[in-house]
């Protein structure tokens, strides 16, 4: 025993792991550790990937990339389907993250900007010109809309450099445009509403365009012209009844 002790020891170290009679009759005595059992370890890289796997809903697109080389057939089919998905969602994003503010643009650059924004893209434009009150008031408002709904494009453009010879009376002007299209037109002061006119009014008019989907349930305005209404036919009554009176 004290020679195998004193070969073991001087023996210039085989590797424990490998499955020889050397190896066995050390282990026997302590003198080398037991092999190492790699079951355990493959038993935690699978559950890894397992879990991995599962939650590729939370994935990127690079972290798809990086588990190419870990998954079998069937993994890396349902891991392109789901990197496919990432990317369409990459790209819509991107898209959208063009906007998000209004554009000022000329003439000259009414076909790339409007005709050419791309399919099923909403196009706002206002003709405006510096001076008028309320192309002022409008563009403050389409600022705040533009932020809040950035996957619509919003446009602004002095009226003369965008339609030449173009009337003031006519300003402010809003067009929609879809797929260059025109979808709706607001003309002139009166169609605004003066100005009185609110974000959220604005926000309206524009949603039933189908500009924006806005998450206001009815027409803000409305309260207000029943309320006209119903003065104007109050009026009517008491002008009838003192013109019966006077007979």
């Amino acid at each position: 025993m004290a020679v195998l002790l004193l070969s073991a020891s001087l023996w210039p170290g085989p590797d424990p792991n490998e499955d020889t009679e050397w190896n066995s009759i050390l282990r026997k005595h302590g003198i080398i550790p037991q092999k190492e059992e790699p079951k355990e370890e493959e038993e935690e890289t699978t559950a890894q990937q397992q879990s991995v796997v599962k939650n590729y809903d939370d994935m990127t697109i690079d972290e798809f990339d990086e588990l190419e080389d870990e998954l079998n057939e069937e993994d890396e089919r349902v891991i392109e389907m789901y990197r496919q998905k990432r990317l369409a969602e990459w790209k819509a994003q991107q898209i959208k993250n063009k906007f998000g503010d209004v554009l000022e643009i000329s003439g000259q650059d009414y076909v790339h900007e409007v005709t050419k924004a791309g399919p099923d893209i909403f196009v706002v434009l206002h003709l405006y010109k510096q001076g008028i009150p309320l192309c002022a008031l409008i563009n403050q408002h389409l600022t705040a809309l533009a932020r809040k709904f950035p996957d619509t494009k919003f446009l602004k453009s002095i009226s003369t450099t965008c339609i030449p010879n173009y009337p003031d009376k006519n300003l402010p002007t809003i067009f929609v445009y879809k797929d260059g299209d025109i979808r709706a037109q607001f003309i002139g002061p009166l169609v605004f509403g003066g100005m009185n006119l609110k974000q959220d009014e604005l926000e309206w008019r524009l949603s039933e365009s189908g500009a924006i989907t806005t998450d206001l349930e009815e027409n803000p305005r409305k309260p207000v012209e029943d309320m006209m209404m119903s003065s104007i036919r109050s009026s009517r009554a008491v002008t009838k009844d003192d013109s019966d009176h006077e007979d």
